[in-house]
């Protein structure tokens, strides 16, 4: 794999050691994965605050995924760069069609552990074109997500891809995690994912560029809800409010939804 793409392993190992503990996620396939493939994380990538982090912004999608779906029953579910995670498991598609997208050599991997069915599918697949979309109906609405995947494309690159996402839909909703623009130049020289060979990433500060047609933002959602944190207990609970719950973090990472009504 490429850099970039070595960078699903972080998740995966935060994933799998929450589930581990039994906190935030309940994640036996992450377990699995991680057991298995045994990936050599080393410095930053392997630390037990990052995982908490990593456990608790993957609580945070999963949960905006449940409500978006409840009621929803024409919704089909877009995973976009979803690496080896087992959103589909923890969710549940509940009879929606639910398409998981990465790179075909992430994909490959993926299927060492997925299998396909009537409702879920795996789509290889460059997301900074719009091809891989042919592989999905043109159904009326899709509810898509994007974890840990804006920072590797260019706004142009961003607003290419929901151009495309808004040609194929005609009602969407997106949420997505961003770096700031201050962020991203200090990923330059501070960030665990340097661990794995990645030292260009990308920021956005307004979430109004990403606005176009029909194409709105809706609003910010904090990335680290109380609820989560508080599945922490003592001096970890404090320090970890301290380095990724605080008014700094908050200035450097965000996470905003958009929708096409």
């Amino acid at each position: 794999m490429n850099a970039v793409n070595k960078t699903l392993y972080i998740p995966l190992y935060g994933k799998a050691y929450v589930s581990r503990k039994g906190i935030l996620l309940d994640d036996k396939k992450a377990e699995e994965i991680w057991a298995a493939e045994g990936f050599p994380l080393k410095g930053r990538s392997r630390s037990k605050w990052l995982a908490y982090y990593m456990g608790i912004r993957s609580a945070v999608f999963d949960s905006w995924l449940r409500q978006k779906l409840a009621g929803n029953d024409e919704a089909v579910v877009i995973h976009i760069g979803c690496g080896m995670d087992s959103r589909v498991l923890r969710v549940g598609s509940a009879g929606h069609p639910w398409y998981d997208v990465d790179f075909s050599e992430v994909i490959g991997e993926r299927k060492r552990y997925y299998s396909e069915s009537a409702d879920y599918h795996m789509i290889a697949g460059d997301v900074r074109d719009g091809g891989w979309l042919a592989n999905i109906p043109e159904t009326a609405c899709a509810v898509v997500v994007m974890e840990g995947v804006s920072m590797y494309l260019t706004l142009r690159q961003l607003q290419d891809l929901t151009a495309n996402l808004c040609a194929h839909f005609k009602q969407l909703s997106l949420l997505m995690d961003c770096y700031s623009v201050s962020a991203a130049k200090l990923s330059k020289y501070k960030n665990p994912i340097n661990d794995v060979g990645v030292t260009e990433v990308y920021g956005i500060d307004d979430p109004m560029l990403l606005q176009h047609g029909g194409f709105d933002f809706v609003k910010e959602h904090p990335m680290t809800p109380k609820k989560y944190i508080d599945e922490l207990h003592g001096i970890e609970k404090l320090i970890f409010q301290k380095m990724y719950a605080g008014s700094f973090a908050k200035k450097l990472y965000r996470l905003f939804e958009y929708r096409k009504a």
